[in-house]
C-alpha cells in the first residue's frame, strides 16, 4: 500500500493538471470500490473547479469549490494517472479506456485523469470540507510527520508508558500519520534503535533524535518519487527510485550498509508484518 511519500508525490503531479481547473465531466464506471460511491458522484463533481489538492497522511483530498471534498484512497493497486495533456506536461496516451480505469476526471484544458485499480481496494468519499476533520476516515488520525506538530514533546508523550514495540508504536496512525512498513524499518535504521524495543523504554534524547530522522526519511523519499515495489506509479506512469537505496528493507542476509557496523540485515515478523533490521547497530 502507498504511503506517505508515494501519495505526496502522486499529489505534487496531480497538481499541474488539476489545481485551480474545472472537471468538465466526471465519469463513474461502477458503483463502487471498497466500499460504495457516494450518492450522485459523478454529478456532484462535474463542473466543480478544483480549488487546491491536498493530503492527509495517506488519503488525496480535492478542495471544490461546491464546499466539498473529495477524499481518495489508492489502496493496495489504486492509480491516478494523467493522460492527454501537453499543457501540463505529460504526453502520455492510454489509447482508450482500460479494464480497470473505474473513475475518470475530464478536466478543463484537456487533461484527462484515471483512477485505475485492478483490486479495487481503493476509496473514494465527498464530504463536506469545513467538517472534513470529522470524517470518519480522517478523525483520528494523528500529526503530519512532516508538520510542526509533530516534534520531540509530542512523540515522547506518546510513547510514554507504551509497552508495545516501537516499530508498531510508529505504524500507529493515531500517533503520526501516514507512515507504513517500508519507512518505518528505513528510520529505525537510520537512528540505531530496534524495532523489537519497548516504545516506552526508550529514552526520551533518543525518542526526540528520532523525529529529524523521520523528516529526513520521508524526505529523501518524496525527493525521490517514492518507492516502487508493485503496483505504484507516479502520476505520468514513472516509477519511483527511492527503493534503489534501501538500507535494510528488503535485504535479508546483505551487509548492514551502517559504516564500520559489519552486521547482516534480519528479517523478522511483528504484528504480520516484515521487519528488516540490523541487530548489530540497532539496540
Amino acid at each position: 500500500m502507498p504511503e506517505l511519500p508515494e501519495v505526496e508525490t502522486v499529489r505534487r503531479g496531480l497538481v499541474p493538471a488539476m489545481e485551480g481547473r474545472v472537471i468538465e465531466r466526471a465519469e463513474v464506471r461502477r458503483p463502487d470500490l471498497r466500499w460504495p460511491f457516494p450518492d450522485c458522484m459523478a454529478e456532484r463533481l462535474g463542473g466543480a473547479r478544483i480549488d487546491a489538492l491536498g493530503r492527509r497522511s495517506k488519503y488525496l483530498l480535492l478542495h471544490l469549490d461546491t464546499d466539498e471534498t473529495l477524499i481518495v484512497h489508492l489502496g493496495m493497486s489504486g492509480r491516478m494517472q494523467v493522460d492527454e495533456a501537453p499543457t501540463a506536461g505529460f504526453v502520455q496516451d492510454t489509447g482508450g479506456a482500460a479494464k480497470h480505469d473505474h473513475v475518470v476526471f475530464h478536466m478543463a484544458g484537456g487533461a484527462r485523469v484515471t483512477f485505475n485499480d485492478p483490486r479495487r481496494f481503493g476509496a473514494m468519499d465527498l464530504a463536506a470540507t469545513d467538517r472534513l476533520d470529522d470524517h470518519w476516515l480522517l478523525a483520528k488520525i494523528g500529526p503530519e510527520p512532516l508538520g510542526n506538530s509533530f516534534d520531540e514533546r509530542h512523540l515522547i508523550e506518546a510513547f510514554a508508558g507504551r509497552n508495545t514495540p516501537v516499530k508498531s508504536a510508529l505504524l500507529d496512525q493515531g500517533i503520526v500519520a501516514g507512515l507504513g512498513n517500508i519507512y518505518v524499518c528505513e528510520a529505525l535504521h537510520r537512528a540505531g534503535i530496534s524495532p523489537r524495543r519497548k516504545a516506552g523504554r526508550i529514552a526520551a534524547p533518543r525518542v526526540a533524535a528520532l523525529v529529524p530522522v523521520i523528516r529526513e526519511t520521508l524526505r529523501d523519499a518524496i525527493e525521490a518519487g517514492g518507492s516502487s515495489l508493485r503496483d505504484y506509479r507516479q502520476a505520468d506512469g514513472a516509477m519511483g527510485y527511492f527503493q534503489h537505496t534501501f538500507r535494510v528493507y528488503g535485504r535479508e542476509g546483505d551487509a548492514c550498509v551502517t559504516d564500520g557496523c559489519g552486521g547482516t540485515v534480519r528479517r523478522i515478523v511483528q504484528s504480520g508484518r516484515s521487519t528488516f533490521y540490523c541487530a548489530q547497530c540497532q539496540r
